[in-house]
This record gives structure tokens, sequence and C-alpha cells, in this order.
């Protein structure tokens, strides 16, 4: 019998799973995937709103809602309080370093139902509760780039995405809420 640093007895040869690189990455994914199919997620969207007329939208690259024009947002993390997670994903998302100068209001719950999850389509679906927060800038705001979530930023003018079926359905369902 071999013992490892940590006193486990290990195969001779074989480093423990969190030793080898990627092993424990792929075990985190796979329980992620495990408790994606059991509970469902708490989430922030940022609805940003350009001189009262313009929705900021990002082309998503990753699932669930890959390729479709959405708000940003992301899940909310285990101990993460609310206005954390809005700072989080506005600095991570659009390069916003500080969010909460420009006023949050919150929007109100909605939940997103998905039939894939970030893994891909595997028979595990999503359920999100999310916590929209209308963020209303001047006319000249700009964001600063992009992030691996998104292929492109766009501000859309708020009556063309209402009709726009590229733009994701639960996205829609913020619009008649910026009037």
């Amino acid at each position: 019998v071999i013992l490892g640093a940590d006193g486990a007895p290990r195969q001779a040869g074989r480093r423990p799973a969190a030793a080898r690189p990627g092993v424990q990455q792929v075990e985190s994914q796979q329980r992620f995937v495990e408790l994606v199919g059991a509970l469902p997620l708490v989430s922030v969207d940022l609805v940003l709103v350009r001189g009262g007329c313009e929705i900021l939208f990002g082309l998503r690259t990753n699932r669930p809602a890959q390729g479709s024009w959405f708000v940003p947002g992301g899940r909310i993390l285990k101990d993460e309080r609310r206005a954390d997670a809005l700072t989080r994903v506005a600095r991570r998302e659009l390069g916003i370093d500080d969010i909460h100068a420009l006023a949050p209001s919150f929007l109100g719950p909605f939940e997103h139902f998905y039939p894939d999850c970030f893994a891909g389509d595997i028979g595990v679906t999503t359920h999100y509760v999310v916590l929209a927060h209308r963020i209303d800038v001047p006319a000249d705001f700009d964001v600063q780039g992009i992030d691996d979530q998104h292929e492109s930023l766009r501000w859309w003018p708020i009556a063309e995405a209402t009709a726009s079926a590229d733009v994701h359905r639960y996205t829609r369902d913020y619009l008649p809420l910026l009037g």
C-alpha cells in the first residue's frame, strides 16, 4: 500500500484526482450538472436602457439561450449578495466597474426554463429564478467590450427589439416594463 501526502492509500504511479490536472475541474463540472438538474439557479439580469429608447443585448455564445440576443446577466454565487453579483456581472460582462453608481432599480422576479444546460443538450434542463434590474444610462453611454459569454454586444431600439424573433422571448418579457 502506498500512502499519498494526505495519508490516504493510492495506487502506485497514480496521483490523487485533486493532483491530476483537469480531473478536479471535470468532477466539479459533473457535480454542477447534477445540481442544475435538481435545483433552480438564482441569477441577476442587467437591463441597460440607453437614453430611454435603446436596450443593450449580447449575442450569447454559451448554453442555455446560445445564439440568442439576451440582456447581460449571470447566476448568483453561494454566499454572494445580490448587489455583489450585480457588480461582478457588470464588471465581467460589460467592463462597468461601479454598476451601483448607475442606480439599478429592481424590475422584479422572473422565471426562465430551458430544455438544455451549460453542458449541452444532455437531457438536463435549466430553471432560473431571475432577479432583473433596470439600469438607465445616458444616450451617449457605451460599454467597454465583450467577454466570453457574448459574440457581440448591440444597442437595439426598444420597439425593434419587441418585434424581433432574434431577441430571446425571456428578454422580450422585460420590454413592456421599460415604457
